[in-house]
């Protein structure tokens, strides 16, 4: 351990300490839940507002469309880069509500921007500056939130509550899903392709509103001390990119590491697999196969609070291992598999076993990367750790994917995200601890300080 780190133990469970640790969840939840509704909504409405944003001729549209989607992950690092260090130098709070106000405006801007007909080439050009804001955005907001609702978990509980990060990021899909499910209920889709997508963009927007008020009112997990020190420049290091370099430089290519193969699966699995059973139905039931992926998706969301809790019992490594070995030996089967069915409930057989596989990753990813890193650099660390994973290998998932199955290589996509599995899985086998203190347990609790304060 450093210098950075408190020798006091993290507070115990008191009933008043559960009580605001659950209310930080929820608040933090909350935002985290909205900015991942702005993210996948653009996934889920992409078939539909392809056509105005690209010439309906063109039989590269949908390539163009999944290429955006591609590079506003090259966004990320720089997000998280930006927002780490705006978060470890002045609070979690802070830059969790800057990030939610930027997504909600680049909502806006999607929503009311003109289709092709109407601005030609400036529609696409909008289109793609607002999701490169977007994915810096939420570079920002992946690390922070990661990292504040790991610090605001009570000890014996991290594993169930930081989980919460990802029932609200799976829950964003969820949302955008829903909506889509509503709009096919009330309207025809050539009235969605029009104009239906614009509300469901203008939604998330709105939503932010209510979050950016939630956010202000979380307690922040970050001290006092530590904000007025970075401040005044006596802590050079906090949020520091040769601080996380020179001397943080293991935890950081392990967060990397753990990272690669459980992205991939995410977006394998959670963005491929709906899009796979989608198109599986598009030949005339379209609401089955949307009724499929939002009951999916919430048995996905609904998984993650138990998957953390039973980390907290046997471990996070035994979790990520389950994981590990199932997505080898599991992904060639769903990506084969899944686009024949026409079947709903084997559909959902198949898609529903991966999303058990991905539960092992997904309900402990945060608190895992979380617990890598000293204070004074975690949010840092943990946000570039994640996006540089997740820009190189989580969202290119789609797009290559639609790429192979266009050349007719979809094996060849198997092989690679397969093998990066067995990449990461290495790592959680032979490099990550299942118990045992780590940084969160050594350094002083925010609840410890709140209570000083009183």
């Amino acid at each position: 351990m450093t210098s950075h780190s408190a020798s006091a133990t993290a507070g115990g469970t008191t009933p008043g300490n559960l009580r605001r640790s659950i209310s930080n969840t929820l608040k933090g939840s909350a935002g985290n839940l909205v900015e991942w509704y702005d993210v996948y909504v653009y996934s889920v409405f992409a078939i539909y507002f392809e056509s105005q944003f690209f010439s309906p001729e063109d039989k590269n549209a949908t390539l163009y469309v999944w290429g955006i989607f591609a590079m506003t992950f090259l966004m990320r690092p720089i997000g998280a880069w930006y927002f780490g260090r705006f978060a470890d130098r002045y609070g979690r709070r802070l830059a969790l509500t800057v990030s939610v106000t930027m997504m909600a405006a680049c909502s806006f801007v999607i929503a009311i921007t003109p289709n092709m007909a109407a601005i030609g080439i400036a529609a696409p050009i909008i289109l793609l500056l607002a999701r490169l804001v977007q994915g810096f955005a939420t570079g920002g907001e992946y690390g922070t939130s990661a990292t504040y609702m790991s610090e605001a978990a009570i000890p014996g509980r991290r594993g169930f509550l930081s989980s919460f990060h990802y029932v609200t990021l799976v829950g964003g899909h969820v949302l955008a899903q829903l909506t889509l499910l509503i709009m096919l209920t009330f309207l025809e889709i050539p009235q969605i392709s029009e104009w239906g997508w614009r509300i469901a963009f203008g939604l998330g927007g709105i939503a932010a509103i209510v979050v950016f008020w939630l956010r202000r009112t979380m307690d922040e997990s970050l001290g006092a001390e530590s904000i007025e020190a970075a401040r005044s420049g006596r802590a050079r290091a906090s949020g520091s990119l040769k601080e996380l370099f020179v001397n943080q430089w293991r935890p950081l290519l392990l967060c990397f590491l753990v990272t690669v193969g459980g992205t991939v699966a995410f977006y394998t699995y959670s963005v491929n697999g709906p899009k796979m059973i989608q198109s599986a139905f598009a030949g005339g039931d379209v609401i089955t196969g949307t009724l499929i992926n939002l009951g999916l998706l919430t048995f996905l969301m609904l998984l993650q609070p138990v998957g953390g809790w039973l980390s907290d019992i046997v471990g996070r490594k035994t979790l990520l291992v389950f994981f590990g070995f199932g997505g080898v030996f599991y992904t060639w089967y769903l990506v084969t598999a899944l686009p024949q069915q026409t079947d709903p409930w084997t559909a959902c057989l198949i898609l529903g076993v991966g999303f058990v596989i991905l539960t092992g990753y997904t309900s402990i990813n945060a608190v895992v990367k979380a617990e890598l890193f000293p204070t004074h650099i975690r949010a840092l660390g943990v946000g570039l750790g994640y996006a540089l994973a997740n820009s190189a290998f989580g969202g290119t998932a789609p797009v290559l994917y639609q790429a192979a199955l266009k050349a007719d290589q979809v094996s060849s996509f198997v092989i690679y995200a397969t093998a990066v599995m067995a990449v990461s899985l290495v790592v959680y086998i032979f490099f990550l601890k299942n118990k045992g203190e780590n940084w969160l347990d050594h350094e002083k609790g925010m609840y410890d300080r709140l209570d000083a304060k009183r």
